[in-house]
């Protein structure tokens, strides 16, 4: 039996700025394509073209994002329900964000990362999303300002880390937690510096938090100190203070947010 993801045919396909849909939706991702080393060898003479792709990347998402005021990455599972106690606490953390003067950036998906746009939104912050092409997407949430759609994971990755100051989890998935462990890597080998890490929700994350103490600490797989690189919360104030402590106040926004 296949995974629900196989059973529900996309309505729309996002390949970078291309949209499709309906009979002229491709199978695959240009990530599966990329990684693929089953086949014809023919892709070999295709990778300079790629690169310029993969360059092209970087290039529109620089000059999207170049100009957005202080920011704060907001991660979490794509799977979260509307009124949910998670989804109710993504929109008061995107409120409370862009009511401290930062622009909320997410990957545009629904779930927590809806939340989160929705209360930047509300509150007349700036609400960023930056999408991902995948077999299942479902597009950028309506709740996003300003939307950069992307094909390769590791340049959306980048722009997450380069234009944010600082990264609040709310419990999510394996994206959730690869976004998480990439920046306590980043934090840890001194790549970024001042960067805070705040994971919202202490019975969700407790599991992780015992498991890197008492097994990977505890055998030497990482340092003491490694613990100090994050924070847990249950307190939306506490997790901006958190945030702002760490970054220092946001500069003025030199221009004005969402207007209603």
């Amino acid at each position: 039996m296949g995974s629900p993801e196989e059973a529900r045919r996309p309505e729309e396909q996002r390949l970078g700025p291309v949209v499709r849909r309906r009979e002229q939706i491709q199978p695959g991702t240009t990530d599966q394509r990329l990684l693929d080393t089953e086949g014809d060898s023919e892709w070999v003479h295709t990778d300079p073209w790629r690169v310029m792709r993969i360059q092209s990347e970087f290039v529109e998402g620089f000059g999207a994002l170049a100009e957005l005021p202080s920011a704060i990455s907001v991660f979490g599972s794509a799977r979260t329900a509307p009124g949910s106690p998670e989804y109710d606490a993504g929109i008061r953390i995107g409120r409370a964000l862009a009511e401290a003067g930062f622009a909320v950036i997410t990957g545009g998906g629904p779930g927590a990362m809806e939340a989160a746009n929705k209360g930047a939104r509300e509150a007349r912050g700036i609400s960023v999303g930056l999408g991902i092409e995948l077999p299942f997407e479902q597009g950028l949430n309506p709740h996003v300002d300003i939307g950069v759609n992307f094909r390769y994971f590791f340049v959306r990755k980048t722009m997450f880390v380069k234009y944010a100051q600082g990264f609040v989890v709310l419990p999510g998935g394996l994206g959730t937690l690869d976004e998480l462990f990439e920046a306590l890597t980043l934090v840890q080998t001194g790549k970024v510096t001042r960067f805070p890490i705040v994971l919202f929700g202490t019975e969700y994350w407790s599991g992780l938090v015992g498991w890197l103490r008492d097994t990977v600490v505890a055998q030497g797989k990482a340092s003491q100190r490694d613990l100090l690189l994050f924070h847990v919360t249950d307190d939306v104030d506490e997790a901006v203070a958190l945030v702002t402590k760490e970054t220092g106040p946001p500069p003025p926004i030199p221009f004005e947010g969402y207007e209603a």
